[in-house]
């Protein structure tokens, strides 16, 4: 999407991470325990009414079952609908971002300085990029196509693309639904994956790097020329500007890739929860996949921005830095720790590395739109957006399983 992203918001002392401010967590009461456990049981019933029972130890085709079978179960609730017509809102929004990203860094991208800028975060990246942005428009595509085929009315976001697009050589014309201009991106997540606690239990995280206001593709020719020699591996600070302002940019879209993507892991593993309809249940557990999957991706490459040779940018326009985070010696910002450390997840079991957050209030539908607006992927965006996207996400969480 951990999003269409899912925004753990840390504390207000906590913003940034260093030596002399260490990790702050709190801890959930007892009631607030109680609460998350009768939720726990519920999901746990839920799972025994779909055969699920146990999940850990059956293989993923006996979870899965066969498409005959899926094609002889009953049709998708209203529930079920809403969910879709959610996730088809949100695999849409996702598409008209990683389609700005594409335009200028893809495999096919129009701005040389920009492309290589991103390429030393890793050299395959702009193929990495053309990839996911073809990912999120055959989900899109795919989540319409089935809401027709049941009868249920699909999404278009057409009528509210009003914003402007990038100046920069590459960028295509016409009016967006998104804009990655001047981004608060929130990278929480980085800790947050790293640490043995959970947020559904209540705990918040520091972010790793204080993004502010900060553009994620080129603005324009004038504020960084397509043909700046961006050198490699390294940018040094002697580097031009140009050359600076470019790589920091593409930090900056690193962080962002994760952002999004790690919101997404989290969307559809709670919407999951809510899902009546084995098909759909198949649906959104097929995709949350690949959603995760990306993540893992962008996790990792997000990290080389932050780690040598190529730690130590700032951007010259707005003073924004990308230290080096393996200088401090914490495993909570180790760059190539990236995968989920085990945290803790079920009242009275042991540690389990899980997707996080999973809870309706902090990856929920009504979450997501809420962590991409703080983001400020909408700024400029009309009322009549924020009505229509948040009467989809309160239909979408609203929803409730029924197990026959």
């Amino acid at each position: 999407m951990e999003g269409l992203l899912i925004n753990i918001t840390p504390s207000k002392d906590n913003r940034t991470m260093s030596n002399d401010h260490p990790l702050s967590i709190s801890e959930p009461d007892s009631g607030e325990l109680d609460r998350i456990w009768q939720r726990v049981v519920g999901r746990r019933s839920f799972l025994r009414g779909v055969g699920l029972a146990g999940a850990a130890a059956v293989p993923a085709a006996g979870v899965v079952g066969t498409g005959s079978a899926f094609a002889a179960s009953s049709g998708p609730t209203s529930g079920d609908v809403a969910i879709l017509r959610f996730l088809a809102a949100a695999e849409i929004i996702e598409s008209d971002l990683w389609s700005q990203y594409a335009e200028l860094g893809g495999v096919n991208g129009g701005n040389p300085a920009y492309m290589a800028a991103l390429q030393n975060l890793d050299s395959d990246l702009p193929q990495y990029i053309a990839d996911n942005t073809d990912d999120e428009l055959s989900h899109a595509a795919f989540i319409n196509a089935y809401l027709r085929a049941h009868g249920a009315e699909p999404v278009s976001l057409e009528r509210f693309r009003r914003l402007a697009p990038s100046a920069a050589t590459g960028a295509k014309h016409g009016t967006r639904l998104t804009s990655l201009k001047a981004l608060d991106v929130d990278t929480s997540w980085y800790v947050r994956y790293r640490s043995g606690r959970n947020p559904d239990l209540g705990a918040t995280f520091p972010q790793a790097v204080t993004i502010k206001h900060q553009p994620a593709i080129p603005l324009s020719d004038a504020d960084t020329p397509p043909n700046t020699m961006i050198s490699s591996p390294s940018v040094p600070p002697a580097s031009s500007r140009a050359a600076l302002r470019m790589q920091a940019i593409a930090n900056t879209a690193g962080f962002h890739f994760a952002f999004i993507e790690q919101g997404g892991s989290s969307l559809y593993s709670t919407m999951a929860l809510k899902c009546s309809s084995p098909e759909v249940l198949r649906i959104v557990v097929s995709i949350g996949g690949v959603e995760t999957n990306h993540f893992s991706l962008w996790h990792d490459k997000a990290g080389n921005a932050v780690s040598q040779p190529l730690a130590g940018v700032t951007d010259p326009e707005t003073g924004l830095h990308f230290p080096d985070l393996n200088a401090s010696h914490s495993e909570l910002l180790q760059t190539n720790l990236i995968l989920p450390e085990p945290t803790q997840f079920l009242r009275g079991l042991p540690d389990c590395s899980v997707v996080r957050p999973t809870s309706d209030a902090l990856a929920g539908a009504r979450a997501a739109v809420h962590a991409l607006t703080a983001d400020r992927l909408f700024a400029g965006q009309s009322t009549e957006f924020f009505r229509f996207v948040m009467r989809l996400a309160q239909q979408a969480d609203a929803a409730q399983r029924h197990v026959g």
